[in-house]
């Protein structure tokens, strides 16, 4: 009998214990999921890959108010846990966790391979934040946020000292679509190509050419009439109808670029970006992204309510069960028009009479939004891109 009532106590231990790992466990993943929502609900803009593994805390982010939140509540919750977590940036990194985009559009892909899907990309003199490293690619966050792989061929990696430093230097921008640093004022040889947008350092000046360095010490020479001084370009910049207008169309037959935010190449919300960038405005980067952003201006294709600037989207309505699904934008122009990127940049009319009229992106019309001088988190002035 006392050999039975023993049996009988270890097994209700051992149920007990089992029971309390189940409560843990569905505690701690439920913990994980709540600050997954409130703290990284768009996986592009943040690093949240937290596993529970046997009372490990395993992944890594890079979101140290939300690590911090989530090891406070667990130990209020008296859940003993082992943490395995890796905090970014990396302590692999020693500290250089800055860098500076070093070719006129660097290509920023989802996963560290060459072969890997564009995710997007960033131009001449673009601070980036360092995460971690992987093999030649590193895990780097753009201005506007996204998360994505860059080769170390596209960047400068910056310590605190040497970024400062490049933040401290007289600079020029490349005001041209297409234009090239050569080796020498004569134009002989090629160092690199630039785009519109492209920061430098300036190092000397001639009446027609600027001495220039690229983020990785390379050095050359550009005309003067293809940049402008940092704070001239940046005083030049207006979100008026006319510059908004005249960009755009200076991307006219751009090709389509899946990923692409450069007049190389771009998507439709590249695009969008790329024209706001060039007249001194940081939106976000992806057309489900800037759709939750400025003043909802039209839904029932009421064009009269538009403004030049204004963004249009297109996609799914929401049907029961299924939210709206946002898969393509463009800028309003005027005149019942609108400019896009889709094959190529080309101009669209909602005017049946025009040659450009597009039933087809008629039919899929969602909304309008006006983002055109606003500020918030995630639309801010270009000058803050370089402290």
């Amino acid at each position: 009998m006392k050999k039975l009532t023993h049996i009988l106590c270890v097994g209700m231990v051992i149920l007990i214990v089992a029971c309390q790992r189940d409560f843990d466990s569905s505690t701690v993943l439920s913990v994980i999921e709540d600050l997954k929502k409130e703290h990284a609900p768009d996986k592009r803009i943040a690093r949240w890959d937290i596993q529970w593994d046997a009372g490990v805390l395993r992944g890594e982010t890079n979101l140290q108010e939300a690590y911090l939140e989530l090891q406070r509540v667990l130990e209020q919750q008296g859940i003993a846990f082992q943490d395995s977590i890796t905090l970014l940036p990396h302590a692999d990194l020693e500290g250089v966790t800055n860098a500076i985009v070093t070719l006129s559009v660097a290509n920023i892909r989802s996963e560290p391979k060459h072969s890997a899907e564009l995710a997007t990309q960033a131009l001449m003199g673009t601070p980036l934040k360092v995460l971690k490293k992987e093999g030649s690619w590193y895990l780097v966050q753009t201005p506007e946020g996204y998360i994505s792989w860059v080769d170390t061929a596209g960047i400068a990696l910056k310590d605190e000292d040497a970024m400062n430093a490049w933040n401290a230097s007289e600079k020029l921008v490349s005001i041209e679509m297409i234009g090239a640093i050569y080796t020498s004022p004569e134009g002989t040889q090629m160092v690199s190509d630039l785009t519109a947008g492209n920061i430098m350092a300036k190092l000397t000046e001639t009446d027609f050419h600027y001495g220039i360095l690229l983020p990785d010490g390379r050095s050359g020479y550009v005309t003067k009439n293809e940049v402008l001084p940092y704070e001239d370009w940046l005083a030049s910049r207006e979100l008026s109808d006319d510059n908004l207008v005249q960009t755009a169309k200076n991307m006219m037959g751009v090709p389509y670029l899946w990923g692409g935010t450069s007049p190389k190449g771009v998507d439709c919300s590249g695009f969008t970006k790329t024209i706001y960038f060039l007249n001194g405005m940081i939106i976000p980067r992806d057309a489900s992204q800037q759709v939750n952003e400025g003043d909802e201006v039209d839904v029932d294709q009421n064009w009269d309510n538009l403004e030049v600037g204004d963004l249009l989207f297109f996609g799914v309505p929401a049907q029961e069960g299924k939210s709206e699904r946002v898969v393509h934008v463009g800028m309003w122009i005027g005149n019942n028009s609108f400019i896009h990127s889709r094959g190529r940049v080309r101009i669209s009319s909602f005017d049946p009479e025009d040659e450009n009229y597009d039933a087809y992106e008629l039919g899929r019309y969602l909304r309008t939004k006006r983002i055109r001088n606003k500020q918030t988190a995630n639309l801010w002035p270009v000058d803050r891109l370089i402290q």
